[in-house]
């Protein structure tokens, strides 16, 4: 891994631990570690202040949910240089989940999920497709997603 200047060897373990189990509370952690809970706690706000750790987040399975469909979509852009306005635009719309600036023959490449092909449609014609700055799009549905990961750059013990 290349170095990161205030980012030492206990910050990867901290990380590699909570990326593994993020509701592992700070005192296991230390003890796993051994550091005391407060450095966890100190290190952990270094990390965000860093932009290292960006918040936390609740991951819900959608499909339990009855949320059935996820698909990705390949948007074409008027221009390129619309891509944070229309980026903006998109970030406004509840059922879009990712937004990526991509190389290649679409501008942007980004994820929604949908309660049904109904929802789909709707969220395509009425919601994305209206946007100002998107030419036309491309729709992926997905069948399954095997894989949901951060990179395993730290070994936590």
């Amino acid at each position: 891994m290349e170095k990161v200047p205030g980012i030492d060897q206990v910050d990867l373990k901290i990380l590699g631990l909570l990326m593994s189990d993020a509701t592992m509370p700070y005192t296991e952690i230390a003890k796993k570690i051994h550091v005391s809970s407060g450095t966890v706690h100190v290190r952990m706000a270094k990390m965000e202040e860093m932009g290292i750790v960006k918040g936390s987040q609740l991951i819900v399975d959608h499909t339990r949910l009855g949320w059935d469909i996820s698909a990705f979509l390949g948007i074409y852009l008027d221009k390129s240089s619309l891509y944070a306005e229309v980026a903006d635009q998109l970030m406004q719309i509840p059922e879009v989940v990712s937004i990526n600036y991509t190389t290649g023959i679409y501008s942007i490449f980004a994820k929604i999920v949908c309660r049904d092909t109904v929802h789909l449609r709707e969220v395509l014609h009425d919601k994305i497709q209206k946007v100002a700055g998107i030419q036309r799009t491309e729709t992926f549905i997905s069948l399954e997603e095997s894989v949901n990961r951060s990179v395993p750059f730290a070994n936590p013990t």
